[in-house]
């Protein structure tokens, strides 16, 4: 997908590109450590390649024994792959993208063009591609924008002479190149102040919003995870919601909100956020700081993990890490449940010891969200975790006081009621932050 943007607009128009075949690399550079195995890696790179429609035609790991500040990697490498792209030319199944599943600095990226002949982009600008292809709403959009605009501030240099193109714009796969006018540092610097003003507005009304929710009050169940860990699957299956889901990394970005009625009756709003991924650029934790803050307020945060995956434990330091950014200590955090997903894909010793492991977490439950299988752990949790916190109290509401009773019977439990002429005795078991709200108006008067 190639993505151009006119620096008066503020959307970003999404087109497709002609590049369409890639030539994967994922680099190994000595001494650096890795919890994934550099298989692992290379399979996910080819994962985000296919998430917008490119055909991976060569993928490969790389070893790099000392990093070239001119190239990352080194000479050897950088003929055995461009005598790869020539052959392939030859013979008429030429490759035009080579996507480097590292973060290049802009002298890297053009000199790396050079020796390929073809278009070079990194792991930065890959994901960029993606979020920039999901983005739907007004708020998605900016925030790509915000993180391209970035990106690419300090990669408005000429290259491509040979192809007669020049890189800048807002996509890194193609494209018609911009002309000088529209890849001024200025111009891109006074884009991203407005960008920026105008996420403090939604910033300001998802506050608003959270305020309105709590007045009402139902608590917040927001979803996070890897990406693919199956977070949008389970939100259709708690909500009876049709979120697109597939197996595909980043299917959703934008965040969505549903209402679902737990097994006691009692109300909630489900939160699904966007998946998080490893070596997440930084633009794109700054950029999506808005949305990332439903989960900072949220009352439960549901880690959603891809039990059944082989980096799984990989996965979730990531996941973790990212949620300590956001000043959310995983470990320490009782809102935090852990969620192991895709148990349908294990079987035998290691299927039991997932299910005993989350049998004995109060934090953590195991379930496939796919067949719907033990999600009704899962419910218990959070019936649970909503009623944790619950008082018994006495009231007396006038019978005539029909919205205050109806209030009660939809935010409490009432356990216990007796009748006289003028008077409803109930027994309710609620919060006491919830009980607080009652005398707001519209909301009726009970007498304790």
């Amino acid at each position: 997908m190639g993505t151009h943007q006119n620096t008066d607009s503020k959307t970003i128009q999404i087109q497709r590109s002609n590049l369409s075949r890639a030539l994967v690399l994922h680099p190994v550079l000595r001494g650096v450590e890795n919890a994934r195995s550099p298989e692992a890696s290379l399979e996910e790179a080819v994962g985000l390649a296919a998430a917008i429609g490119l055909e991976v035609a060569q993928a490969a790991v790389v070893k790099v024994s000392q990093p070239r500040p001119a190239t990352l990697l080194g000479g050897g490498a950088i003929e055995q792959q461009a005598k790869l792209l020539e052959d392939a030319r030859e013979a008429g199944e030429a490759i035009d993208l080579v996507i480097v599943d590292h973060l290049l600095t802009p002298v890297q990226q053009r000199n790396l063009e050079r020796a390929f002949g073809a278009k070079v982009i990194d792991r930065t600008g890959l994901i960029l591609e993606i979020f920039g292809a999901r983005a739907r709403t007004h708020e998605g959009q900016l925030q790509v924008e915000l993180a391209s605009l970035t990106y690419q501030k300090s990669r408005l240099v000429r290259s491509w002479t040979h192809l007669e193109r020049q890189r800048g714009g807002f996509g890194f796969l193609g494209g018609p190149g911009e002309s000088q006018l529209e890849l001024d540092r200025r111009l891109i610097g006074n884009r991203i102040v407005k960008i920026k003003r105008e996420l403090d507005d939604v910033r300001r009304t998802r506050g608003l919003h959270r305020k309105a929710r709590a007045k009402v009050p139902y608590p917040v169940v927001a979803l996070v995870g890897y990406t693919n860990a199956g977070k949008s699957t389970l939100f259709n299956r708690m909500a009876g919601a049709d979120v697109f889901a597939k197996d595909l990394l980043f299917a959703t970005l934008d965040p969505t909100m549903r209402q679902v009625v737990l097994p006691s009756g009692r109300k909630v709003i489900l939160s699904d956020t966007v998946g998080f991924i490893s070596d997440l650029p930084t633009h794109l934790v700054a950029a999506f700081r808005a949305t990332l803050e439903e989960v900072q307020s949220a009352d439960i945060i549901l880690h959603v993990r891809d039990i059944a995956h082989p980096d799984t434990e990989a996965q979730k330091a990531d996941v973790e890490a990212i949620l300590a950014d956001l000043g959310i200590d995983p470990e320490r955090d009782p809102r935090v449940v852990e969620v192991s997903n895709k148990i349908d894909l294990l079987a035998g010793a290691e299927r039991d010891a997932v299910l005993a492991r989350a049998g004995r977490d109060g934090n953590a439950c195991a379930l496939s969200a796919a067949t719907g299988e033990r999600l009704d752990t899962l419910f218990g949790i959070l019936d649970g975790r909503m009623t944790a916190g619950r008082e018994l109290v006495e009231l007396d509401v006038e019978h005539g006081d029909g919205a205050t009773l109806a209030w009660l019977y939809a935010h409490g439990e009432v356990v216990g009621r007796r009748d006289d002429d003028s008077h409803a005795h109930l027994h309710v078991a609620i919060e006491p932050a919830t009980l607080a709200r009652l005398g707001h108006p519209g909301q009726g008067h009970a007498a304790a």
